[in-house]
């Protein structure tokens, strides 16, 4: 697959925040290659600089060192028209909505097409076109204070995608929703990115939005891009302190520390973790080489998840019994799982 936003060595400085203060370092040195057609997910805590490096993807804010291209086009070397017009190619959707209020859900929808001059008749088919496809067909007259927040939400979808945008960057655009919405949302995007072919940069702190549409992720930390890969290999196999902490918010991490104290407390035998990845691999089937093994054994902790419908385990069990039969039964789990014991 080709690639179609890259970023070499970029990096953003902002002036001190007080005379004779240090610069300000958002981004710093940050390479990245996000391929086309692709659903790419940024994330990290507040602060750590994902928000300024998707300004920094279509040129809100200029980079400071390094260099960006889109296609084959370097836009952060472009001043002036020549910007702008690229920018008409990338798509923006914002957190909080960021509609004209004096405008009804078409008149937001149309603007864009209004500031490049499409002619009146094109931009109401365009605006009707992109009013069903977001499922907002019966609301073009209403007003943005009169729609629930996911439709505010879908009305700044369809203003982004007025344009037939190639990039569509979407930054923090569900963290104001509640989460049947949020799913609702993701689905669409989901949609624009099959249906439409659009490559989605999505900048979030929430990794339940990372798990449900992306396919490959970046993490951030400082400034920096600390870790990347596909979001199931990050999901499962974290590499770096901050990555874990977001897996931790959505998969069930190993117990440790106090927790694992109090466990060991209430359950008799030897701990063991068990992990699976493999899509033939489920619970049931480790649970019942144990059983017919003739293992006592009890789960004290973990469970299983989907990730972007594939399957990650990660059990803690007690185990009792003679060592040497313990270990014989645990050998028989199967291929595609991985046990280890928890000292």
């Amino acid at each position: 697959m080709a690639q179609h936003i890259v970023l070499d060595g970029v990096s953003k400085r902002f002036p001190p925040a007080r005379r004779g203060g240090a610069e300000i370092v958002a981004v710093d040195d940050v390479s990245l290659a996000i391929e086309q057609g692709e659903i790419f997910g940024i994330i990290g805590y507040s602060g750590a600089g994902k928000s300024t490096l998707v300004r920094l993807i279509n040129q809100l804010e200029p980079v400071t060192d390094g260099r960006i291209t889109i296609g084959d086009v370097p836009i952060s070397e472009l001043r002036g028209r020549r910007l702008r017009e690229q920018q008409t190619g990338i798509g923006m959707i914002f957190q909080r909505f960021n509609l004209l209020s004096s405008r009804t859900v078409a008149g937001n929808v149309a603007y864009p097409l209004e500031v490049v001059g499409m002619g009146r008749v094109e931009r109401r088919a365009r605006v009707e076109e992109l009013l069903e496809f977001v499922g907002l067909a019966g609301r073009a007259d209403a007003y943005p204070e009169q729609l629930s927040g996911g439709q505010q939400q879908r009305v700044g979808i369809a203003r982004a995608l007025a344009a037939s945008p190639q990039v569509l960057l979407a930054d923090e655009a569900t963290s104001a929703l509640d989460p049947e919405t949020t799913a609702e949302v993701l689905d669409l995007l989901a949609r624009i990115n099959r249906e439409l072919g659009v490559t989605i940069v999505v900048i979030t702190h929430e990794m339940e939005v990372i798990t449900r549409i992306a396919d490959r992720v970046a993490v951030m930390e400082a400034g920096r891009v600390v870790e990347t890969g596909t979001t199931y290999d990050v999901f499962t196999r974290p590499q770096t302190s901050t990555a874990r902490r977001f897996v931790q918010t959505v998969v069930r991490a190993l117990p440790e520390g106090d927790e694992l104290s109090q466990l060991r407390a209430q359950h008799e035998g030897r701990f063991f973790t068990i992990s699976f990845t493999d899509e033939g691999v489920s619970e049931a089937r480790v649970f019942g080489a144990l059983a017919r093994a003739g293992v006592d054994f009890n789960l004290v902790h973990g469970g299983v998840d989907d990730i972007q419908g594939r399957v990650y385990g990660l059990l803690t069990i007690a185990v009792r019994g003679d060592a040497e039969a313990v270990d014989a039964a645990l050998a028989q789990v199967g291929p595609g799982v991985t046990v280890e014991e928890q000292r």
